[in-house]
């Protein structure tokens, strides 16, 4: 499928050779920076746009040019759009109103909606007397309400402070668990995304960059941007040798390729150890200097100059990994941990 605005040489791709097969009962996020093309993917699935080809199936429907209202699809926006002059309950019903259901079974599934996110005696509030969750959880249940098989979200969490998107990811997981529907969840947050998921599609350029499991992209990703947007990882220039990956101001790293070939070493921050110099045993990397110590809470971070780009060591406070601390001038060696050292091809 691919979607292309304008046309000749002032044609943009938003999304070029995207084949995606979401499950039911899933959560599935797009996951990518500003302009990648997953908000354009998500209104493609809402129906809100059309694809300049290929097609869309619902279920095995094909839906191509069916507007919002003729697809088993609800979505929840960014800034909630909620009526400020209805109240809370009114707000949850007022697709039902649309639909024309028995004003018997809307009163019923606004209850079961206000119960399900938690606002029972809320129900008479104006979304100006809401809290921010608050008036994404009105937002939810208006979306559920008319039974929809597949719920879109749009950056729903951006709106809220952290603390707040922090207990939100646990409540959303937990909506779609209990009504066993499939979520698309958009957003640029790759915390949220490796906290809610079932499967990810990392985008980037209006193509998906890896599709998997959070376990799987964050510590396999398929190339380098994957290994950069998520999570954040020290990529290395290095060459391969005879005996390895051979890295300026690092020496040899374990590593498989063609001799000669020049790769990039993606390496997490928090899956290497930091030894003193003095300290060093085969098999650690260096030597190399502390050039900055960020204190971080339950965690330490450091950032080592002396390679050909700089590393960055992420330990936490006590414990065996984080037992010796280092200042900005010390010497120091770092040790990857066994299978820690992922090779792409530059």
């Amino acid at each position: 499928m691919a979607r292309v605005y304008g046309k000749g040489a002032a044609a943009h791709h938003a999304l070029d050779h995207i084949d995606l097969t979401i499950k039911a009962n899933e959560f599935f996020t797009l996951l990518g920076p500003s302009g990648c093309g997953k908000t354009t993917l998500l209104r493609l699935i809402g129906g809100f746009d059309q694809p300049t080809s290929g097609q869309i199936a619902i279920f095995g429907r094909d839906v191509a040019g069916l507007p919002p209202e003729g697809r088993p699809v609800n979505t929840v926006f960014q800034h909630y759009a909620l009526f400020p002059h209805l109240t809370v309950a009114q707000n949850i019903g007022f697709a039902l109103r649309m639909l024309g259901r028995p004003r018997a079974e809307s009163a019923a599934t606004v209850a079961r909606m206000v119960a399900l996110v938690g606002l029972e005696g809320m129900e008479s509030r104006r979304p100006d007397q809401l809290s921010g969750g608050q008036k994404q959880r009105v937002a939810l249940a208006r979306a559920l309400a008319p039974g929809p098989k597949i719920l879109l979200l749009d950056e729903p969490l951006s709106a809220l402070d952290a603390k707040l998107r922090m207990r939100m990811r646990s409540e959303l997981k937990a909506l779609q668990r209990e009504t066993g529907i499939s979520f698309v969840f958009v957003t640029h947050d790759q915390d949220e995304a490796l906290a809610m998921s079932d499967r990810i599609a990392v985008m980037q350029g209006g193509r998906i960059q890896q599709l998997g499991r959070p376990e799987e992209i964050y510590e396999a990703p398929a190339n380098r941007f994957v290994a950069d947007f998520i999570g954040g990882a020290n990529l290395i220039p290095a060459r391969i040798g005879a005996n390895g990956a051979e890295a300026v101001g690092l020496g040899v790293i374990p590593a498989s390729g063609a001799v000669g070939d020049a790769v990039t070493l993606a390496i997490r921050p928090e899956r290497l150890g930091l030894v003193a110099d003095a300290m060093r045993h085969p098999g650690d990397l260096g030597p190399l200097r502390v050039a900055e110590r960020i204190y971080m809470g339950n965690e330490l971070s450091f950032r080592l100059d002396g390679a050909e780009v700089p590393l960055h060591v992420t330990l936490p406070r006590g414990g065996v990994r984080g037992a010796q601390d280092f200042a900005p001038g010390d010497a120091v060696c770092i040790r990857p941990e066994p299978g820690a050292v992922r090779v792409l091809s530059s």
